[in-house]
């Protein structure tokens, strides 16, 4: 032991001893109490339990070597043996049941091996089948990865392009604004110098034209006045004389209606006087203006032809018309003709 009181003791025990005196000191030590360690215990728990055995030495002889200074770092019991083959038929037996459930537990390995291989193979199955699945998920999820990257992409150009194109527009609006802008200015000032062109032109055209045409109007305006008041003058000397001569016409109408009127009424009081000689008369006079209204339309025919194969019938023809003269005219203005003697004896005459 490697403290000092302990050390002190062992210097005080072996002082002046070698090596293998030490050695045998120790060893007498431990097979006394390894004796008395084999009395309490049985030859089969000797044999199957080393460990025990070699545990129950290091306790019971631990505290006498450690009285002299040494301690017990390690006991191992390296074989345990007997001259009449005891312990060695003890182990044939043992190996025998050894032997027998290295086997069984050989062929429960095989078996177990078999059922192992079976599950492992079905294991692995069945992570293929997982793998594959994952690597066609995997798949299936890169292309509509690939494909929603390739439509954010393509979204994405194309609000790229279209903003470009919108940016473009803009610009284009904008230099089309600075032009409309530059053209107003242009514009502005092509008016104003047109304005002052109209002005110089508009100075020029009353310097020139404008007021001669204005003495030139005033001057026509004052023959026209003139001219009115002449033609007015005339049109009220012309009224004046159509009024006049209305007047004296109206007067001659006036003097003529009034002879008339007397004219008529003497002659209603001659006919009122003579009756029937008179209405006679007035029916006479009115024969003739009747006959030429009638016979008007045949003036305006070149020639009669009469289709009759008998010269009498045409002389028939005639006398009848003749015959029913009188009694057109008293159909016509109710006078009879044939109450007049000249007429009868005209009638008869032609008969």
């Amino acid at each position: 032991m490697t403290e000092k009181e302990l050390l002190a003791v062992a210097c005080e025990q072996f002082l002046g001893k070698n090596v293998q005196d030490i050695k045998n000191v120790v060893l007498q030590t431990l097979e006394g109490h390894l004796r008395s360690i084999l009395g309490t215990l049985t030859v089969e728990q000797i044999y199957q339990d080393r460990d025990q055995f070699a545990k129950l030495v290091r306790e019971v002889a631990a505290p006498d070597v450690g009285r002299m200074g040494i301690e017990i770092l390690s006991f191992t019991i390296k074989d345990v043996y007997d001259k009449v083959d005891y312990l060695s038929s003890l182990g044939k037996t043992q190996t025998a049941v050894v032997q027998r459930d290295a086997d069984i537990g050989v062929a429960e390995a095989e078996r177990d091996a078999g059922i192992r291989e079976a599950e492992c193979k079905k294991e692995m199955l069945d992570v293929k089948f997982m793998a594959d699945t994952k690597i066609a998920d995997s798949k299936r999820a890169f292309e509509l990865q690939k494909s929603a990257f390739s439509e954010e992409v393509n979204i994405k150009t194309a609000e790229a392009q279209l903003a470009y194109e919108l940016q473009g527009a803009r610009e284009q609006q904008k230099i089309r604004q600075e032009e409309i802008e530059i053209e107003v200015v242009q514009r502005k000032k092509q008016i104003a110098v047109e304005a002052q062109e109209i002005l110089r032109t508009d100075k020029e055209l009353i310097a020139t034209v404008r007021r001669p045409a204005e003495a030139e109007a005033h001057r026509i305006q004052q023959i026209a006045e003139g001219e009115k008041v002449k033609q007015v003058l005339l049109a009220q000397a012309e009224a004046e004389k159509i009024r006049k001569l209305g007047e004296a016409e109206a007067a001659v109408i006036e003097a003529m209606g009034t002879a008339e009127a007397e004219r008529m009424k003497l002659k209603a009081e001659a006919y009122q006087k003579y009756g029937d000689a008179a209405k006679m008369a007035l029916v006479l006079e009115a024969l003739p203006q009747i006959a030429a209204k009638i016979a008007a339309p045949l003036t305006k025919v070149d020639e009669i032809v009469v289709l009759s194969g008998d010269n009498s019938k045409v002389t028939s023809e005639v006398n009848r018309l003749l015959a029913e003269l009188p009694a057109s005219v008293h159909a016509l203005t109710g006078v009879d003709l044939a109450k007049i003697p000249l007429i009868k004896k005209a009638t008869g005459a032609q008969a």
